[in-house]
């Protein structure tokens, strides 16, 4: 009677969430991330507006986000890791990997520096089923 007692009360108990991101999961969050630096790359401050939260969208508007960047670098996307995924909070880190150089080599010192690797840290959030950049980080 305790087994059976036991065995009802396991069955009673939630499953666990898993803590990994399926391959479905997985694969959607990184061409999201891609598309949006497609968008950066290309200096198309709209359409990388367009993969910023909802509740991001809803309190600055496309003209004020546009205004915020400036043309002074170029990227080359050289891959992107996602290293961390909290189910509870519907909440993934990715590190993106860029090749970053300035668009004028004005100075003595950009001509020096010339084209350095980058890792910025993002997070990405999934509302609704879909994955949207967390400009709030």
């Amino acid at each position: 009677m305790l087994l059976l007692t036991v065995f009802l009360v396991a069955c009673d108990q939630p499953a666990e969430e898993s803590t990994e991101l399926n391959d479905a999961q997985r694969n959607a969050l990184e061409l999201r991330v891609e598309e949006r630096w497609r968008a950066r790359i290309a200096h198309d401050w709209e359409k990388a507006w367009e993969y910023t939260s909802p509740a991001y969208r809803e309190v600055f508007p496309k003209h004020l986000y546009v205004k915020k960047f400036s043309y002074t670098a170029n990227w080359e996307l050289t891959g992107l890791e996602v290293t961390n995924y909290d189910p509870s909070a519907a909440v993934a880190s990715v590190v993106v990997r860029v090749m970053s150089s300035p668009t004028k080599q004005t100075s003595a010192a950009a001509k020096a520096i010339g084209t350095m690797p980058r890792e910025l840290h993002e997070r990405w959030i999934l509302v609704d089923g879909e994955w949207w950049f967390s400009a709030n980080y």
